[in-house]
């Protein structure tokens, strides 16, 4: 065999040999070491190349359902979907979900490094086939049905999306949507669209209008754009991820980014709002205290016990360590140049969601009709980790709060997103409340939005029938 084949060869045998030993991250604590308000951070440990362990994607067998906490049932509120990956709820009730996956971006796959995280992606059920690009509406007709009298129809199960249509197609990998007024905003991978929207519109054809430019570009690492709109409208605020793990492009391809921006809706002037969050995604407005939470993926390749993800109450004009600390001021000696200046100042997050459980997902339990102990707080989707040994994520959590501030160890929601071999029938992303009160989960492997709610609201409804 001629040598010019000699490198893929190794690098595929090497990710090969990557997939079935994760010797390098193994976990040596209880993942409950790295949660809450003071999580355990042991030293690194580094490994020359990425150690692999997944749960290669599967998808739900006909009939299987996650498993939902006591004093819940899950159903699916709409299945067959292509790589469902948020979710956004209009004041109507309709729900909106991203269809979306990531783009194309060839420079983020060179190397022995880069095919190996190809392959990791595959594993997990991305980059499977081409993004959707879509802006999917559904609509539970059962639960405002009526007929000309003033009278419920039957139109079917409560708690099921009985009418799907596209309500915007031919997007770039979006992910993050806030309505404001009539205008709809749409963060695609490397811009904010805005688009008219009329209540209760199903379709909308018209071409969105930029508000402003996000970073993207040939690596763009980690490409979801995710957002929320303050009370009043006025300002945007927009998770915008690192273009690598530690800075290994050097810090001019980050320009922008690792940032949560804020952006005037008036006229799209923007700024960054805090800084140094290797992947801020999941953003939610806590109802006591007004403040902005994030939810931030953090760096992988110094052992499975560290660094945690968390989630945090931003503070305007933080800097939050990465890529030269995390949690604080533990400092990744990887990273070159060394910024102790930085470090000095880097803010230690508020709340620990454990080691690569890929956090993801966040909202507020506001409105929430799930039973009592879910009623402050928020939920997350932990889209599960890849690196790990065991696996962790893989499931919803919910975070008490008392007076605005984390008050518990997490509780698990729903779960048996794994099944008893290791594979993953499906993995958790976005997630809502729903205008009912229901938690909506948006599941990208099991192509499916899945519905939480209380046994006695489902008891209560069934009935009544």
């Amino acid at each position: 065999m001629g040598t010019q084949h000699r490198p893929l060869l190794v690098a595929v045998a090497t990710g090969s040999a990557l997939m079935s030993s994760a010797c390098g991250d193994t976990a040596h604590l209880r993942l409950a070491a790295g949660e809450g308000t003071h999580p355990a951070i042991p030293p690194p440990r580094t490994s020359p190349l990425p150690s692999i362990h997944i749960a290669p994607a599967e998808g739900w067998r006909h009939g299987e359902t996650p498993l939902a906490a006591a004093g819940m049932s899950v159903n699916a509120f709409a299945r067959d979907l292509s790589h469902p990956r948020w979710l956004y709820v209009l004041p109507n009730g309709d729900v909106l979900v991203a269809e979306t996956d990531t783009p194309p971006k060839p420079e983020d796959f060179k190397g022995i490094r880069g095919k190996i995280y190809r392959a990791v992606q595959k594993r997990a059920g991305s980059g499977k086939k081409p993004s959707a690009n879509r802006i999917t509406l559904l609509r539970d007709t059962s639960a405002h049905a009526r007929d000309r009298n003033g009278h419920t129809q039957d139109t079917g199960a409560e708690g099921v999306a009985t009418n799907r249509t596209v309500l915007i197609s031919g997007l770039n990998s979006p992910v993050g949507m806030t309505l404001v007024g009539n205008s709809l905003y749409v963060a695609d991978t490397d811009a904010i669209l805005r688009f008219q929207y009329t209540p209760g519109q199903t379709q909308i054809t018209a071409p969105g209008t930029k508000l402003v430019d996000l970073p993207g570009g040939p690596i763009n690492h980690h490409w979801t754009k995710t957002l929320v709109a303050n009370t009043d409208g006025s300002k945007l605020y927009v998770g915008v991820g690192s273009n690598s793990n530690i800075a290994e492009n050097g810090m001019a391809a980050e320009e922008g980014r690792a940032a949560v921006w804020e952006i005037d809706t008036a006229t799209g002037a923007h700024r960054v709002y805090a800084s140094g969050l290797r992947n801020p995604v999941g953003l939610a407005w806590e109802p006591t205290t007004h403040a902005l939470w994030v939810s931030v993926n953090e760096r992988d390749e110094i052992g499975g016990d560290v660094p945690p993800d968390y989630m945090t109450a931003l503070k305007e004009g933080a800097f939050y360590g990465w890529p030269y600390s995390y949690f604080g001021q533990h400092v990744d000696e990887r990273v070159k140049p060394q910024r102790p200046d930085l470090v000095e100042r880097a803010v230690v997050p508020d709340y620990a969601l454990g080691p690569h459980t890929a956090s993801l997902g966040l909202c507020t339990a506001n409105g929430t009709s799930l039973p009592e102990e879910f009623q402050h707080g928020m939920f997350v989707g932990q889209h599960g980790s890849w690196n790990r040994k065991p696996l962790s994520g893989y499931k919803v959590i919910f975070v008490p709060f008392s007076q605005g501030r984390p008050s518990g160890l997490p509780i698990d929601v729903l779960t048996g997103f794994v099944d008893q071999n290791g594979k993953a029938r499906g993995r958790p992303v976005g997630v809502a409340i729903d205008k009912h009160g229901a938690l909506l989960v948006a599941d990208d492997v099991g192509n499916t939005v899945w519905r939480v709610t209380s046994t006695e609201e489902t008891s209560a409804w069934a009935g009544s029938q």
